[in-house]
């Protein structure tokens, strides 16, 4: 077996981003950068914070639109902060946030627009009430880009957390929704705080790249995902900071019968040098809507700090769907409270009328070259009974301070693993599995743009 070297403990300090990106794209000129541009200051808005800029940013994206499929179109939004309600992007389209500019959302929740509820989940977290997204695309929208210099931030302080609690908000608000089968989206090189709920939320997308991004949300608060890829394909995570109240990259595909019925995977998704702090949650969570399948997730060369579990299967009865084919390799993990952690017990369902026969097939977990210290347990493997978690694989585990491991209805091998695990993992078998050939998603360089 190959030696590879595990990352070693790297705190990161925000912004994480570098220069700024954009892709090549078929249709854009000079290397992938614009053709048309239009400056926000052109459209008589105010950077101070306090002016509202909706109509602003709205007319800007829809006088860009004739335009954007004739060379791609740019809006620029220039140094100060632009405070706006929620708007609509467009394709073949670039939001350029230049150094030293931050979008803040409105906290006017008279501007939340709604939005219909995805056909995947059903209606229990969209309840009757507004939605919310600062940034949406439309239906079948094709080649986007958010991109910026180093220091641009969105701000979504607008819905405060005090406010997520006291008027019980539906748990449907996203800073980014990309929504109804988008392809070909980058967002890099922002920083995204404060968000009520989740931040990043690709829905139903294919070749999705999200590079150099940092997430920053307290700890203590709900709901707040750093990025969701959900029922897409194709998805890169590459370079990101995030600190989170909840899982900082959360892999979903539907809910129940919604998700069974609408059938569309999460699959062929790479996560690479990702630095996550979540002291509640994971630092990558497999559900627990997982019921259009989840599969060939990558995930490599990563740090977790003060992070409740690194890689956690989440699940339960009337899921149905499946969870295959997880690699997992190169994680460095500083104070944990479980590695390795598997749940069937899921128990929230979107209504009364999910089948309780449908079952979830986990099988295939693989991990590889993790380095973990100041552990609490090593492992907590809670399977389905009569539906056991099958074909995991552990290569090592950490000196934990407590209970060692946890294991039941599951079933799998482990390779030189140091204390003796579970029966149920005690098996020794090959070294565990990841993929060699390359999973190619977007551009193999994404050329640097001014404008």
């Amino acid at each position: 077996m190959e030696t590879r070297r595990i990352p070693r403990p790297v705190i990161l300090s925000p912004p994480f981003a570098a220069a700024a990106l954009l892709a090549a794209c078929t249709g854009a000129s000079r290397a992938g950068c614009r053709k048309h541009m239009a400056k926000i200051t052109e459209y008589g808005t105010v950077g101070d914070g306090k002016t509202l800029n909706t109509t602003a940013f709205t007319k800007a994206v829809a006088d860009l639109l004739a335009r954007a499929r004739r060379g791609g179109a740019a809006l620029v939004v220039s140094p100060g902060k632009w405070l706006t309600g929620p708007f609509n992007l467009t394709s073949h389209f670039t939001l350029y946030l230049d150094e030293g500019a931050e979008i803040l959302a409105s906290q006017d929740s008279m501007l939340l627009p709604w939005v219909p509820p995805c056909f995947s989940r059903g209606t229990a977290r969209t309840a009757p009430a507004p939605a919310y997204s600062l940034l949406k695309n439309g239906y079948g929208s094709i080649i986007q880009y958010i991109s910026e210099k180093k220091g641009a931030v969105i701000t979504n302080y607008s819905l405060s957390f005090s406010q997520y609690h006291l008027f019980s908000w539906p748990d449907n608000f996203d800073s980014v929704k990309l929504k109804e089968r988008s392809k070909l989206w980058i967002i890099s090189n922002v920083t995204f705080v404060d968000s009520p709920s989740w931040n990043l939320h690709p829905t139903y997308c294919t070749n999705v790249t999200i590079s150099g991004v940092t997430i920053l949300a307290p700890v203590h608060s709900p709901n707040t995902d750093g990025i969701d890829p959900d029922s897409s394909s194709h998805v890169k995570i590459e370079d990101c900071y995030i600190v989170s109240g909840d899982d900082c990259i959360a892999v979903k595909s539907g809910w129940d019968q919604y998700g069974i019925k609408f059938n569309m995977p999460s699959q062929h998704i790479v996560i690479k040098r990702l630095t996550c702090i979540s002291p509640t949650s994971a630092m990558i969570a497999l559900g627990s809507e997982m019921s259009g399948g989840i599969r060939d997730v990558r995930a490599e060369d990563s740090v977790a700090i003060n992070t409740e579990s690194a890689v956690r299967v989440k699940s339960g009865v009337g899921r149905g769907g499946f969870v295959k084919d997880i690699f997992v390799r190169g994680l460095s993990l500083h104070t944990m409270k479980w590695v390795f952690w598997m749940t069937g017990n899921y128990g929230q369902h979107p209504d009364n009328s999910s089948d309780p026969d449908a079952m979830p097939e986990v099988t295939g977990i693989n991990y590889s070259d993790v380095f973990s210290e100041n552990v609490t347990m090593a492992g907590r493997m809670e399977g389905i009974p009569n539906d056991p978690y099958t074909g995991i694989c552990i290569p090592n585990a950490p000196d934990a301070k407590e209970l060692q491991w946890n294991c039941t209805n599951v079933k799998g091998v482990t390779s030189a693993v140091t204390p003796k695990p579970c029966p149920e993992l005690g098996a020794e078998g090959k070294p565990c599995a990841f993929p060699e050939e390359e999973l190619i998603i977007g551009p193999h360089k994404l050329p640097q743009c001014t404008y």
